[in-house]
């Protein structure tokens, strides 16, 4: 009877310190009054580590460094689909440096850009001018689905250099080639460097019915300022000869891309191409 009442005891002390209160707090701050940005690294260099960006800082904070470097053509923060760094909405600075010291020769851009509450999405392309600013475009809307064919989005941005410093004033009109009928379909209006589309849709045209992601053609055009087409757009590839672009990408049912074609049209090392985001 001893063993029992000692037992009895032990539980009684054991349930009394269960239903005891222990709060935890978190110093967080309500995600609806912050900007979220990701910063994209456009600038038409060559894709090696004398290039990348080994340290940032917003508004005097670091938030990368050469552990996790804003490598060429890409973004940060990176790691995920989905994530975001988070200001004060206003006027926002960002100063990235070459070597990860904070040097007057290590540091190589040192803009401001004003930022609103919510996702948006700014990029730098030239050390010499100012961040170009978007909104992101959430929430997003529900993906769309008709009988066996379903929808992704992509917003297509034009960060496309000439040569060195000298952007390109053709208009582009990005297009994806129906996988069924072989056709040509715009994805947004033309747009000129450093502008983008809007979100657009694009359907997935699913070889089988349990099919989730496709892998698509994708093209560029030439347009006029009235919005006639003048012909393919012409990259001059890594041998020196023009070539018209193409390109392919994988879209999975119900993600939004971004596609970002940056580089130089009239070089052929860094040549252009499409990078590609998720979004989500």
């Amino acid at each position: 009877m001893k063993i029992i009442k000692y037992l009895f005891l032990v539980l009684a002390m054991a349930l009394t310190v269960s239903c005891e209160k222990h709060v935890i707090d978190y110093d967080a701050t309500p995600i609806g009054d912050v900007a979220e940005f990701q910063l994209h690294y456009m600038n038409p260099v060559s894709a090696v580590a004398a290039n990348y960006i080994t340290r940032v800082e917003v508004n005097g904070k670091m938030v990368s460094n050469a552990k996790a470097p804003l490598n060429t053509y890409n973004a940060i923060p990176s790691g995920s689909v989905g994530k975001f760094y988070t200001v004060n909405p206003g006027n926002v600075n960002l100063k990235l440096y070459l070597t990860g010291k904070v040097t007057v020769d290590s540091l190589v851009y040192d803009q401001s850009v004003t930022m609103q509450a919510g996702k948006q999405n700014v990029f730098v392309h030239d050390f010499t001018q100012p961040l170009v600013w978007f909104d992101n475009g959430y929430p997003y809307i529900k993906r769309e689905t008709v009988t066996t064919d379903s929808t992704a989005w992509i917003k297509f941005y034009n960060f496309l250099y000439e040569t060195a410093g000298v952007p390109t004033t053709k208009l582009i009109q990005y297009q994806y080639v129906n996988t069924r009928t072989n056709a040509a379909v715009n994805i947004g209006e033309p747009i000129a460097f450093g502008e983008a589309t809007d979100w657009e849709q694009v359907t997935v045209l699913k070889a089988a019915p349990l099919d989730v992601s496709r892998t698509i053609t994708l093209k560029m055009k030439e347009v006029d300022a009235d919005g006639n087409i003048i012909g393919d757009l012409q990259i001059m590839n890594s041998s020196g000869t023009y070539v018209a672009y193409s390109g392919t990408a994988s879209l999975t049912i119900g993600r939004w891309y971004h596609h970002i074609m940056a580089g130089f049209r009239a070089v052929k090392s860094p040549n252009s191409s499409v990078r590609i985001f998720t979004a989500l």
